[in-house]
């Protein structure tokens, strides 16, 4: 049976550098050899505490790979493993543009469902994948070169609100579609 250390933390599980910046190519390839390797199903003939074992190590591979394979998490979980508490759930602080860039959106998400508005949806979402792809080359430089825990974790809230922005304006495009 295969050797699994349920301990390791998750870019040592799939072989990478412990590093925001990662090749989600080589993730990938690295996740399907591992899923390959611990699959409870490649296990089902064996005692049901051998069983139990496969059955954790596919979760952890699960979980490990889930985490790094979002920039969010992936961010989310290097802060936590360097001892830094994000504080998305009571730092709400933002640079006040931030906050204003927000109302904005939300303000031109509401009236674009009302008047059923996909063009300004679309560009609210083109607007948001811009500004989601700036804070993740920040979040790079700040996580993999400047160490800078404290701007990163102030943009992962950043990012917290963008992903929320994208998930509503999901919703929004599947209500006008119906």
């Amino acid at each position: 049976m295969m050797k699994v250390d349920l301990q390791q933390d998750f870019f040592s599980l799939f072989d990478l550098p412990f590093q925001f910046k990662i090749d989600a190519t080589l993730l990938e390839q690295k996740y399907r050899a591992l899923q390959a390797q611990v699959h409870p199903d490649k296990f089902a003939h064996l005692s049901e505490t051998e069983r139990r074992v496969s059955m954790q190590w596919a979760t952890r591979v699960n979980e490990a790979y889930q985490t790094l394979r979002s920039p969010l998490n992936r961010a989310r979980y290097l802060l936590t493993q360097n001892g830094v508490d994000t504080q998305e759930e009571t730092n709400t602080a933002m640079p006040v543009d931030f906050l204003m860039q927000q109302m904005e959106w939300r303000e031109v998400l509401t009236e674009a469902k009302q008047a059923r508005n996909t063009e300004a949806l679309a560009e609210i979402e083109q607007q948001a994948k811009r500004m989601k792809l700036t804070l993740e080359q920040k979040l790079a430089l700040d996580l993999d070169s400047t160490h800078d825990f404290v701007a990163a974790s102030g943009i992962v809230r950043k990012l917290k609100f963008i992903e929320k922005l994208t998930e509503e304006l999901g919703s929004a495009f599947d209500e006008l579609d119906h």
